[in-house]
């Protein structure tokens, strides 16, 4: 009798533990979900009134090196001179790294400033920057220690980038997958989900709409077009490389050889304009959505993929804001379509297809581009896009965007090899 009170004492204990457990984390991601809503709402729609503004006033290019100086001043004044970005968020997430509080406002003035003046940029950089400064300023006040802080970063991170992006399913994984490519941090996924699912509604309720490219009509899977996409998605693998390595050595050279980042900003923004006027065209200035858009119905221009990876090296590698992942979106469309159009398969289906495939490849996130393309293109496509993602993330190798993402496993062996993304 002893025995079994004493079994229903531990087992009472247990659960209440749970419960308790359960319902804190209920409260924060209840928390941080509506901050974070709110925000990114805000951020979006500040993101598309400068884009908007942009657009019906093409001469604001032209102030773009301006426009870098004030980002560096900001920085500077701030203390941030070398900010390495997205990558402090990464790090503080496996160690007891610290995220000033003041990246928040820094990167929401700066990337809105970025695509004001038409640098090359996305914008879910920025969402998870801001939130995860939001989530980690609120595991301050709340004195949670080190780990419990880390999930609320987590949970910041989700709930901003599905405020600003629109795919809460997706940006509920991609804040755990991101990190440590091979193990998931799954004791975060309960404040992930409801932060994520928090933040959508808020975002839907402030007029913020997610992208929706379910006009795209899938064929059913033959030998012939398993065959395409198989080699689409090698390719994309490739070009994934290739725009890591793009980035990173444009990043790594500038400041090599212009030292003061004043000067730096300001050749670059230079470069940029003229490369706008050279090629007479504002399609490679901001996120460029409308050309994601055309790609999906089957129109691009044969190099739109090549212009758009230099523009987005020398904006980001300058030390402009914002993100590399819609422009990695519009690198893929691009050349999606323009393969389907070489190789005879429906440029719209090709455009969809390269489009997960890049991500996938650079992100290095593959049960997340799994999730985002099914919010972006609906469920008929799943098959194509499995195929895909399962194939970029074995052929892009250990590259990745963010230098502190850490690769645990081996793509290729049941291998611990616990090494960064080049």
């Amino acid at each position: 009798m002893n025995k079994l009170l004493n079994h229903l004492r531990i087992r009472s204990e247990r659960l209440y533990i749970t419960l308790k457990t359960f319902f804190k984390w209920l409260l924060l991601s209840g928390i941080t979900g509506i901050c974070c809503g709110v925000i990114g709402s805000l951020f979006h729609l500040c993101m598309e009134f400068a884009t908007e503004f942009r657009t019906g006033h093409s001469f604001m290019v032209y102030f773009l090196p301006v426009a870098g100086l004030v980002i560096v001043f900001l920085y500077s004044i701030c203390g941030l001179k070398n900010d390495p970005g997205t990558n402090i968020i990464i790090t503080s997430i496996r160690t007891e790294g610290k995220i000033p509080v003041r990246m928040a406002p820094l990167i929401f003035i700066s990337a809105f400033i970025t695509h004001l003046f038409g640098g090359s940029a996305g914008r879910e950089g920025a969402a998870l920057q801001l939130g995860g400064s939001i989530g980690n300023q609120l595991g301050r006040w709340f004195k949670f220690d080190d780990a419990d802080k880390r999930v609320v970063v987590l949970c910041g991170m989700s709930a901003a980038f599905s405020a600003v992006f629109g795919t809460p399913m997706a940006a509920a994984v991609f804040s755990m997958e991101v990190v440590s490519i091979g193990i998931m941090y799954y004791a975060a996924l309960v404040p992930c989900v409801f932060s994520s699912l928090i933040a959508s509604y808020f975002a839907t309720n402030f007029g913020v709409r997610g992208e929706d490219f379910t006009f795209i009509k899938f064929p059913s899977l033959t030998f012939l077009n398993t065959f395409e996409t198989v080699c689409l998605s090698i390719l994309c693998a490739g070009i994934s490389i290739a725009f890591c390595i793009m980035l990173h050595k444009t990043s790594d050279l500038l400041r090599k050889y212009l030292k003061n980042p004043y000067i730096r900003i300001f050749l670059a923004g230079l470069v940029v304009v003229g490369l706008t006027l050279l090629f007479n065209t504002r399609d490679y200035n901001g996120a460029g959505i409308p050309v994601i858009t055309k790609a999906l119905k089957g129109e691009a221009v044969p190099y739109a993929f090549i212009l758009k990876m230099i523009f987005t090296a020398i904006t980001i590698g300058a030390g402009f804001r914002g993100g590399e992942i819609v422009p990695t979106f519009f690198i893929g469309a691009t050349f999606g379509c323009l393969f389907g159009n070489i190789v005879g398969f429906s440029p719209s289906v090709c455009a969809a297809v390269g489009l997960i495939a890049l991500f996938c490849g650079v992100t290095n996130c593959p049960i997340t581009s799994i999730l985002i393309s099914f919010e972006l293109f609906g469920a008929g496509g799943i098959p194509f896009f499995m195929i895909a993602v399962a194939i970029s993330y074995f052929m892009s190798g250990y590259y990745g965007l963010y230098h502190d993402q850490t690769i645990v496993y081996s793509k290729y062996k049941t291998k611990y090899v616990n090494r960064h993304t080049k």
